[in-house]
């Protein structure tokens, strides 16, 4: 049986890349999930992207409310950033608008998560040192 490889992909449409690193800070799956919709959505030139809560629940299968708490995850990794934006209807009223989505260069989530991991072995460290402390001072009491 002859091989047959994949057919080639346009490299315009119907794919989107998704960084390595995206696996190195540990998201949820459903932060991972937003994160790679949004992507999937974004202009390529610009950044951004302004799909509803309900869209991107419908298409990662969750309800809304969730959505909302994966996209607060990922900006507080600092992957996305939002703004709110407004709609002016046809009777002239201003209405709130869908989310407007700026995918962050990833960098800037890698060097949060490093110096996150930096402090935590400091934390460890200090509270090494601490109770090693505590522990000298009790031998010392016990052996008076």
């Amino acid at each position: 049986m002859k091989y047959t490889p994949w057919p080639k992909r346009d490299l315009v449409k119907n794919y989107f890349q998704l960084p390595n690193e995206i696996f190195l800070l540990g998201l949820s799956p459903g932060a991972l999930a937003v994160y790679s919709y949004l992507l999937c959505c974004e202009n390529r030139k610009t950044y951004q992207c302004w799909p509803s809560y309900k869209t991107i629940g419908k298409a990662v299968r969750m309800s809304a409310n969730t959505v909302r708490k994966y996209v607060c995850e990922l900006e507080e990794r600092q992957l996305i950033s939002t703004e709110n934006t407004t709609v002016t209807t046809r009777d002239g009223l201003k209405r709130n608008g869908n989310l407007l989505y700026t995918i962050l260069p990833i960098q800037l989530a890698l060097d949060q998560f490093y110096e996150q991991q930096l402090a935590q072995v400091d934390v460890v460290a200090e509270r090494q040192r601490v109770a090693k402390a505590l522990a000298l001072r009790s031998d010392s009491a016990h052996s008076a």
